[in-house]
């Protein structure tokens, strides 16, 4: 069985974001949370009502992207 999330989580966990946005009429879907990643499928939407699965983990992968930004300055 395909977990759609369990399998989205790892790949965020594996460090293939590339980003995130929040849209408003995607596709067929309307509003959602529009995961884009660095291999394929580069693009994973997400509903509004899984939004709170995603909160900590969006809060820690911005954190740690802001952590490599300030030791590739250095």
């Amino acid at each position: 069985m395909y977990s759609y999330h369990n399998t989205i989580k790892k790949r965020i966990k594996n460090g293939e974001l590339a980003g995130y946005d929040y849209v408003e009429n995607y596709k067929n879907i309307g509003e959602c949370l529009l995961l884009h990643f660095k291999t394929p499928p580069f693009e994973r939407p997400i509903r509004p009502h899984k939004y709170h699965e995603y909160a900590d983990i969006l809060t820690k992968w911005e954190n740690d992207n802001i952590e490599l930004e300030k030791i590739n300055k250095k």
